[in-house]
């Protein structure tokens, strides 16, 4: 095993990077921004760099900063956790170069998994089904125009190189489809810097499952069950449960099946996650790999009892898979709640500040992930995820009695601070959620105003902002994806390669690296 690891990340995944590293005896380094000087990770590392300010594209997004700080501590790896560099190919194709271990998948293979149009053509050709729509991008309106005419409205358009539920377009008539077009290639282009587009058939009234796979750099690989993820506001996850509930046992089979022949087919290692839209009909589509640890992989661990985290370091440092398939055992039921510092009564727009009080509740078969402590102050500058709540029972019934008692238990307090924690205790409170009758329109549903009256399945807003309204330009999608935002890009330097890639033996653009050891 590796003896030290260097952390670029932040929050509550850091912290849960930095437990795993620690049970298996390995030395850690927090890479950190200004504004996360006393952060508990930080506090907790062997050592801690400071490597920019709080602004993360000088900070977290900043790679020759993130691997002179490795190089110089000895590190031997790094672990990206999710968001911020975690799906950066070039990133991780830098990390090779200076020697590092990136822990997750080859660089090629996030590259070719992190173009959705192509992933989606891999994916056909591995046998895994799609929704209806086009496989290669539209360069133009009218060939956007001929597949929505040949699937039938409503149809969505996408940004190939989308993720974090931005670059998305739902069209539900051919007049609409134009501007539609046009708007979505101009806001992909802005955000990604990239304006390539495709439209698929938009299923409205689906369930979103995905199902957890871990592989190895040996050719094996297993699947850890399903996901129900189809609480979201906006394509971001809200509230996440494993396994999928109401669906046939023959679909929850085919659909963990067919994710790990996926999976395997594009030399895929380290945790990932392969996600589906399931119809009425239980007909799964395929949406995209994820090539990260995501933010609801706790219930995965709670129902099978591996660490998936462990897991990642151990394929990381090529030990064949410890697990086969036949050793997964899926037990009981686990939901996990997120706890974002948001308003849900102001549209959920951020609602940062000190927390006066906090309280994470406790009780049986409660799990709380969380980097918060009474005197922590939420900063402005990064995403809202402030707690994980997961809860493990027996059944889905007394899972969701749990979760509710543990939520109502939850203090948190302090000037201007708001959470999600009345929303989330509402959704539990649903009928359609508590029979598991509910779809990705759910959240909307609850949220349009009584006379609206929308119909079932049909609530989704043409327009698909990532949630939390006006969150700063430069944190992380809410979900974990990856920024659009290669790693070449994010440190300025006139002795940058041609091509624009900077050097990572210069030294950081942010300023002095300062030292922390421990």
């Amino acid at each position: 095993m590796f003896d030290k690891v260097l952390i670029a990340n932040r929050g509550e995944i850091a912290l849960r990077v930095l437990r795993a590293c620690r049970e298996l005896g390995v030395r850690t380094v927090v890479v950190h921004s200004s504004a996360d000087a006393d952060s508990l990770p930080v506090r907790l590392a062997d050592e801690a760099v400071r490597i920019g300010p709080a602004a993360s594209r000088r900070s977290y997004l900043n790679a020759a900063a993130i691997v002179e700080a490795a190089r110089q501590t000895g590190a031997q790896a790094v672990h990206p956790g999710y968001g911020f560099l975690s799906e950066d190919a070039d990133f991780a194709e830098i990390c090779a170069e200076n020697g590092l271990v990136f822990v997750g998948p080859p660089p090629q293979v996030m590259a070719a998994l992190a173009d959705k149009s192509t992933a989606r053509a891999l994916m056909s050709r591995a046998g895994l089904p799609l929704p209806p729509g086009s496989v290669r991008t539209l360069p133009t309106v009218g060939e956007a125009q001929e597949v929505a005419a040949e699937v039938g409205y409503p149809v969505i358009v996408k940004a190939a190189a989308g993720g974090g539920g931005r670059g998305m377009t739902v069209v539900r008539s051919a007049a609409e489809l134009p501007r539609a077009y046009a708007r979505t290639r101009a806001a992909a282009q802005v955000a990604f810097g990239d304006d390539r587009v495709y439209v698929e058939r938009y299923l409205a009234d689906a369930r979103h499952v995905e199902v957890q796979v871990l592989c190895d750099g040996h050719g094996n690989g297993v699947h850890l069950g399903t996901r129900d993820c189809s609480v979201q506001r906006r394509h971001q996850k809200l509230i996440e449960e494993a396994p999928a509930p109401a669906l046939r046992q023959a679909t929850l089979d085919t659909v963990a099946e067919v994710a790990l022949r996926g999976a395997l087919s594009v030399g895929f290692t380290g945790a990932g996650t392969v996600e589906f839209l399931v119809d009425e009909a239980e007909r799964c589509h395929f949406l995209e790999i994820n090539c990260r640890i995501q933010v609801e992989h706790p219930v995965t661990e709670m129902i099978t009892g591996i660490d998936l985290v462990q897991e990642q370091l151990h394929v990381a440092y090529g030990t064949p898979l410890r697990v086969r398939q036949s050793d997964v055992r899926l037990d009981g039921v686990a939901i996990e709640c997120r706890v974002n510092v948001e308003d849900p009564d102001r549209d959920f727009a951020p609602a940062p500040g000190r927390l006066d009080r906090f309280r994470p509740p406790g009780g049986p078969f409660t799990r709380v992930d969380t980097h918060g402590h009474v005197g922590y102050l939420v900063s402005p500058h990064y995403d809202s995820l402030l707690a994980k709540v997961a809860v493990w029972a027996p059944d889905r019934d007394a899972a969701l009695d749990r979760l509710d008692r543990a939520l109502a238990e939850f203090d948190v307090a302090g000037p201007g601070v708001r959470t999600t924690i009345p929303f989330a205790r509402r959704v539990l409170r649903d009928p359609a959620f508590r029979a598991a009758r509910h779809t990705t329109a759910l959240v909307e549903r609850l949220l349009a105003p009584p006379d609206d009256n929308p119909p079932a399945g049909d609530t989704t807003p043409t327009e698909a902002p990532p949630t939390g309204g006006a969150r700063p330009a430069d944190a992380p999608p809410a979900d974990g994806a990856a920024e659009a935002s290669p790693a070449r890009a994010v440190v300025p330097d006139p002795r940058a390669e041609p091509g624009g890639r900077t050097p990572v033996s210069a030294a950081p653009a942010a300023g002095p690296t300062t030292w922390r050891n421990r």
